[in-house]
């Protein structure tokens, strides 16, 4: 059986109940996991264990928290209050981990579904999506890391230009793949607003609600935007409903045939918001 996972942000316990729920086999099963396996909740460390010795049978996606570890651990960036990724950095075996951690992908294309954490812009089809992905990707696992990762951060260019080269580009598609929620008919993405659907800023929407976009023919699953919570539709999964938060952890089936299955399990709440 193929699934589908939203957000674990450092919550275990309930990947562990859902594994068991679904009676997850490694033999057998694959997992695809969407970005943020790690922050806010009680046991990234122990998130980042689970999922390693699924080995071949889990799928990784990175996610604005994972990046958001790399840029600590690299003294980008300091622990932010709630910050709850400590452990991992104080492992003897940290460097491993955080190896690790960077050799995860930004989007995949399995099973009819393009996977990436939280959006993609609408100037982009499935197949630059991915080979962008990809380029960021050998950047991330690459020798220029630690000289990267200081210009990681940023919300311009706010809009893709095919023209954009090095960090701005590089910047633009992480962006994109790991913080989009709303963006304009143009592309311009927006970053403050993190309220659901119907709290769009005046002059933007839903990055896959806007008109012509090069991915509507596609089907699509992302998570990050818990606020929005589950949708379940043909061409759209949106499968962040809160965890962390004291919500569900959610996952879908793949069936054959095209059907699915939405699974969930409740979850502690590790986290308030504010």
């Amino acid at each position: 059986m193929i699934y589908l996972l939203g957000d674990l942000q450092g919550c275990c316990d309930p990947l562990d109940r859902l594994l068991r729920t679904v009676e997850f086999s490694p033999s057998r099963d694959h997992l695809y996991v969407l970005g943020d396996l790690v922050n806010r909740g009680p046991d990234s460390l122990g998130v980042l264990r689970r999922l390693r010795g699924l080995e071949g049978a889990a799928t990784c996606l990175l996610g604005n928290h994972d990046l958001h570890l790399l840029a600590v651990a690299h003294g980008v960036r300091k622990l932010h209050k709630g910050d709850t990724v400590a452990p991992i950095l104080d492992a003897p075996d940290r460097d491993d981990w955080l190896n690790w951690l960077r050799h995860r992908r930004l989007a995949v294309h399995a099973h009819g579904w393009l996977m990436v954490h939280a959006g993609v812009v609408p100037q982009w089809d499935v197949a630059q999506a991915l080979a962008l992905a990809n380029e960021v990707e050998a950047v991330l696992q690459g020798p220029d890391l630690a000289e990267f990762l200081p210009r990681m951060y940023g919300n311009e260019p706010a809009r893709w230009d095919e023209a954009l080269q090095g960090a701005d580009r590089w910047r633009c598609v992480i962006n994109s793949l790991t913080r989009l929620r709303f963006c304009a008919a143009d592309g311009t993405m927006e970053f403050a607003t993190k309220e659901g659907a119907g709290g769009s800023p005046e002059g933007y929407m839903p990055w896959f609600e806007v008109p012509g976009r090069r991915t509507a023919s596609a089907s699509v699953a992302f998570g990050h935007w818990s606020t929005l919570g589950l949708i379940n539709r043909d061409d759209l999964l949106s499968l962040d409903t809160g965890c962390v938060w004291g919500g569900e952890l959610t996952a879908v089936r793949l069936l054959e045939g095209g059907g699915r299955e939405v699974i969930q399990v409740p979850c502690e709440q590790a986290r308030k918001p504010g």
